[in-house]
């Protein structure tokens, strides 16, 4: 809720006089709970309550527009990450596989932290299986405006075009990032998020 992201889009609302509310799921950031008692699910509940973001955001804010498509206008996936989690796992070796199912957890490389890496219980992977939403074609009508970065390490920026592909609506934009990262964190990736994000307030201003 601190990241630089989070806090332009709030100070772009502001000034526009939009209501915009900032968080982090439960286990994360200055949420209160435990990460390692988290699960996709958990975290579905807390977009379902209040709002999405990016990344992680991305894959929860389908699950907000199929629960509660009277209550979404449209939508903005930044690196969007929808059911990246399971598919790299199922990419692993099957001896590698086993070791996590054996061990009960799964040391997940990452450059974003000092560790290298997320630990992450086998059960939140079982789980996130539960949520997967790219086998068949997502009920989703509101425009859809998809932002990624193509040296993104952590999320393949193919992700955005499979759920481009599979979202029935036919207002859908992707915008790549040549330089883009994951994080979509430089000034011109923030400038482009505000950009998008007040195209599609005129948009929807204009059609009401």
């Amino acid at each position: 809720m601190n990241g630089q992201k989070a806090l332009a889009l709030e100070d772009f609302c502001k000034s526009v006089g939009h209501a915009f509310v900032r968080f982090d799921y439960t286990g994360c950031g200055s949420s209160e709970g435990n990460v390692k008692e988290a699960t996709v699910g958990k975290w579905r509940k807390d977009v379902l309550s209040i709002l999405v973001g990016s990344s992680l955001g991305g894959w929860l804010m389908l699950h907000a527009a199929i629960a509660r498509p009277e209550k979404v206008a449209a939508l903005v996936g930044i690196a969007a990450a929808a059911d990246n989690l399971v598919a790299t796992f199922q990419q692993l070796p099957v001896e590698v596989k086993q070791e996590i199912e054996e061990k009960g957890e799964w040391k997940l490389p990452t450059k974003h932290n000092e560790e290298g890496f997320y630990t992450l219980p086998y059960e939140v992977i079982q789980e996130a299986e539960n949520h997967c939403v790219l086998g068949a074609p997502l009920p989703i009508n509101c425009p859809v405006r998809l932002l990624h970065g193509i040296k993104d390490e952590d999320i393949p920026w193919q992700v955005s075009l499979k759920i481009a592909e599979r979202v029935i609506s036919t207002d859908v934009d992707i915008i790549l990032r040549k330089v883009g990262q994951h994080r979509m964190k430089e000034q011109d990736d923030i400038k482009l998020i505000v950009y998008t994000v007040e195209d599609l307030i005129d948009k929807l201003t204009t059609l009401a």
